[in-house]
């Protein structure tokens, strides 16, 4: 019966088998080849350096025209971005100017009016009341002023751009709410950034940025409003006021409030549409003829 020789019953350790062979065997085969056969010819090692150079300078022009691209592809974005930047100002340019012919219009119309009426009637009177309520007619008096500004911007570690810490930035609600606040204060007249708002104004968002009926506004926002003498405290006792405080505890927006003597609020920008009840046009049953 023959006995089985057993092999080792663990590998060998890595260390000592480097150590025991340094050379790897593709090397060993390698130089063995070589040695064997002798050094390459000349013409095939020159034939090698010029394919490797060829390689080398066709990946080197391949890198140029990329970064050639790439350059020009920035250029033609940068000049995109400043066209549009342009286009938007000059549309913003179009549309004061407008805005500043409407405004001549409506005091011409204004003072036609008055005149047609006449200066001291109650008509008059009673009609420019009304306009101020509805935010359709310029108003002066004693108000506050709440102001909202993003929080501080800090310096991104990445980019080292300065940018706005995520939740720090004004949201078109919370100005909703500030001159809801307002309003539930007693507020006679109220406006965002100089943009008077009346009965069917819209703060909204657009991308990043708060249109108050389709103008853009911008940090810090004034929310200015005009009315009675304890306006300011009632506002500082409701929930807008809280709203602003937990805002700037958690996400660092500021808001400051003051009051203020003699403020001006302009008219609305655009004339509000008047909507009108109509009379129920079903006929009438016949009446009965009597005696």
């Amino acid at each position: 019966m023959t006995e089985r020789s057993e092999g080792p019953r663990f590998a060998p350790d890595l260390l000592t088998e480097m150590f025991q062979n340094p050379l790897d065997p593709g090397y060993a085969d390698a130089a063995a080849r070589r040695a064997a056969e002798g050094p390459k010819p000349r013409w095939s090692r020159v034939t090698s350096g010029g394919f490797r150079l060829l390689v080398l300078v066709a990946i080197g022009l391949l890198f140029a025209v990329a970064y050639r691209h790439v350059v020009a592809g920035e250029s033609e974005s940068s000049r995109a971005h400043a066209g549009l930047v342009d286009e938007a100002r000059g549309a913003q340019a179009r549309t004061d100017d407008l805005q500043g012919q409407a405004d001549a219009l409506r005091d011409e119309v204004a003072a036609l009016r008055a005149e047609a009426l006449g200066a001291g009637s109650g008509e008059l009177r009673a009609l420019r009341e009304r306009e101020a309520a509805t935010g359709l007619a310029k108003v002066t008096g004693d108000g506050v002023i709440v102001t909202v500004s993003d929080a501080a911007p800090q310096v991104d570690p990445t980019t080292g751009k300065q940018v706005t810490p995520e939740g720090g930035r004004v949201l078109d609600k919370d100005l909703q709410e500030v001159a809801n606040g307002l309003w539930a204060a007693g507020a006679e007249a109220v406006a965002v950034n100089g943009q008077r708002l009346t009965a069917t104004s819209t703060i909204r968002t657009a991308g990043s940025a708060i249109l108050v009926d389709f103008r853009p506004v911008t940090s810090p926002y004034q929310v200015t409003a005009i009315g009675p003498d304890d306006m300011l405290d009632r506002f500082l006792a409701g929930p807008a006021a809280a709203l602003l405080r937990g805002l700037k505890t958690q996400y660092g927006i500021d808001f400051a409030t003051s009051r203020r003597d003699d403020l001006i609020l302009p008219a609305a920008g655009t004339d509000i549409p008047l909507r009108f009840a109509r009379p129920d046009v079903s006929p009438s049953p016949t009446p009965t003829g009597g005696g």
